[in-house]
């Protein structure tokens, strides 16, 4: 220390000049007191990070190869194949920060605001068995994707192959299927129909390369029969849903065009759409067309929680993007994820 922090020193615990001890003894002193607001303010620090991961979104789960598989297998034998990839990546495993259902509904409307805990699904803890019986309900449904690809053609070696490329969800934190419901029937087979619910999510996710694919994420219709008569961990269930159309009726393209409105042509166009072949040229873009297409999900429970009526565990589900209303070749989409149920 210079003189004048050395006069401030001696003068601040009564030193005499001419003491050195006293000296010593007082910057030991005035150390050891620096020393623990440090180990405070660290403290405090690791505190407040602590506090406010509790609230933050759980983090991407990592993607690897596994989700390349062929759309063709993957409607056939997605429950075996899929799922086994789906564990394989760590989808199955909680994060860290997973609440319950019940802590989740103890948070006040500004706890969850701005946290993303809106968009996931409630962790279920237990290995229990629930046998359900004809007329009861699965309700308050909730798949929540992790992991998204796309089937591209790759070229290598001179030859192309068809694979799932890893692909990154470009849509904010509004993806997740919430409070779906619907009867249950069980003659020694669960089968669950799926009736109502925020059942469908637009989602646009981006490939490597840049290009954004969007499609309408959704169950509707689902019809899912089971492995057996009781959710226990293990059981596997799946079937086949319907995918609307990624845009309605009342949607216009960019040239005025549309489903149910608009204008039949592009009326900036005209000699392209008159003659002879008449709008061959434009034909795709012209008429436009609600396309319905069919995919298809699976499931398999991990957890399952007696007391509260609760399952949980993981999906796989394929479906088609969007055709931007019959004018484009929809691309195959591979959504791995996990989902909640509660037993009513």
């Amino acid at each position: 220390a210079d003189r004048r922090t050395e006069r401030k020193i001696k003068k601040s615990v009564n030193c005499h000049p001419y003491r050195p001890s006293s000296f010593t003894a007082a910057l030991q002193h005035i150390i050891i007191i620096n020393q623990s607001k440090i180990k405070m303010k660290l403290a405090l620090a690791s505190l407040f990070v602590a506090s406010a991961s509790a609230f933050a979104p759980s983090a991407t789960v990592s993607r690897n190869t596994g989700l390349q598989m062929s759309l063709k297998d993957d409607l056939a034998n997605v429950g075996k194949a899929a799922l086994a990839g789906a564990i394989a990546v760590g989808v199955a495993a909680a994060p860290a920060q997973a609440l319950t259902k019940a802590e989740i509904n103890s948070l006040s409307y500004l706890q969850v605001k701005g946290t993303g805990l809106a968009n996931r699904c409630a962790e279920v803890v237990g290995e229990d068995s629930i046998k359900p019986t004809s007329g009861q309900k699965l309700v308050d449904m909730c798949i929540e994707p992790k992991a998204w690809a796309v089937e591209e053609e790759i070229g290598k070696a001179g030859k192309t192959e068809k694979k799932f490329v890893n692909s990154k969800v470009m849509t904010r934190q509004t993806y997740t299927l919430e409070g779906i419901e619907g009867p249950i029937t069980n003659n020694g087979q669960i089968v669950f129909t799926e009736k109502e619910g925020i059942d469908y999510a637009p989602t646009t996710v981006q490939l490597p390369g840049g290009e954004r694919v969007p499609f309408l994420f959704t169950v509707k219709d689902l019809v899912a029969k089971g492995s057996g008569d009781t959710f226990k961990p293990g059981f596997q269930m799946g079937g086949d849903f319907t995918t609307p159309s990624y845009r309605t009726g009342l949607f216009l393209d960019p040239k005025g065009r549309g489903g149910t409105t608009g204008y039949d042509m592009a009326v900036a166009l005209p000699g392209l759409q008159s003659g002879e072949e008449g709008d061959d040229e434009l034909f795709g873009e012209n008429n436009k067309t609600f396309d319905i297409t069919q995919g298809r999900i699976e499931m398999e429970v991990n957890k399952v929680n007696a007391e509260e009526s609760e399952i949980g565990g993981v999906f796989v589900a394929t479906q088609l993007g969007d055709t931007d209303m019959g004018s484009k070749v929809p691309k195959k989409i591979l959504t791995k994820g996990i989902f909640y149920a509660k037993v009513e």
